[in-house]
């Protein structure tokens, strides 16, 4: 083995297999239920949610695979699924010949408002309510603590807002 390597200690490895266990659970829990309850995958949502934050909810399809952290041939069999539902419109970038644009149509942006009601109970139940206002301050610190350094990096793109200072959110 490398001696120079700075291997985890027993904390550092429990609270690693911990941070993992629980991300790949919620994310999990999340796909099913919106799968039972919209019928699409976690994937979509968040790709829907991804365009409906930004000003006229449209993003090149480059920027848009960056943001989901998506291949541009996976993103693109997606936006070719949420296109063929409605939910989804692609065309040319008027600035850019060689650029497409996705663009959150109103029946996505109304299919996205009819889910993210379950999309945030699922959410707040299987995180956020096993939490003490402590701990979720303390949850949001670990993460900007670490999001400095990962969106530091050449190439990176964090989710829009993810960065920012807390703010409360506007109702609805």
């Amino acid at each position: 083995m490398d001696g120079g390597t700075r291997w985890l200690d027993s904390d550092e490895r429990r609270a690693w297999l911990s941070f993992l266990a629980m991300v790949s659970l919620l994310e999990a829990a999340l796909d099913r239920q919106l799968q039972r309850d919209a019928g699409m995958p976690h994937a979509y949502y968040r790709i829907l949610a991804m365009l409906s934050e930004v000003p006229d909810r449209t993003l090149r399809m480059s920027d848009l695979a960056s943001i989901t952290h998506s291949s541009q041939s996976r993103l693109s069999h997606a936006v070719a699924r949420l296109e063929r539902n409605g939910w989804v419109r692609r065309r040319p970038c008027p600035d850019d010949g060689r650029s497409t644009l996705a663009e959150l149509t109103s029946v996505g942006y109304s299919v996205l408002a009819a889910a993210a009601p379950g999309h945030v109970h699922c959410v707040r139940e299987n995180l956020f309510d096993v939490l003490t206002a402590e701990q979720i301050g303390q949850l949001h610190d670990i993460c900007q603590a670490a999001l400095a350094r990962l969106a530091a990096a050449p190439g990176a793109v964090p989710i829009p807002g993810a960065c920012e200072p807390v703010t409360d959110p506007a109702p609805g």
